[in-house]
């Protein structure tokens, strides 16, 4: 089995900043907080995150509540964040910034 490159935490933040802005960095973890001011909305978005992640055979940490939903990512076999983590990253940005007004 071959394990994933895992990026330094200079090449996380340059790429947070540039790829994936309103992502941080911390304990290990790429990690995003979404607002969704309603429970359904959060939970509507915590099943879409589901579906992508299950589509790429990745398993994120959620963290839900009744208006926000933090979400963690970290390839774990590979111990620390890899190329998986930052295209999923972007894949669930691009539905999470679909949700238009109705949050």
């Amino acid at each position: 089995m071959t394990m994933s490159k895992t990026y330094s935490q200079m090449e996380i933040a340059a790429r947070l900043e540039t790829e994936l802005p309103g992502w941080t960095y911390a304990h290990d973890y790429i990690r995003r907080v979404y607002v969704t001011k309603k429970w359904g909305s959060t939970l509507a978005l915590a099943n879409a995150i589901g579906w992508l992640a299950e589509a790429a055979q990745h398993h994120p940490d959620l963290l839900l509540t009744y208006g926000s939903l933090e979400l963690r990512l970290q390839t774990h076999d590979a111990g620390g964040v890899t190329e998986k983590d930052f295209a999923l990253a972007k894949k669930i940005e691009e539905i999470a910034s679909w949700r238009g007004e109705e949050q």
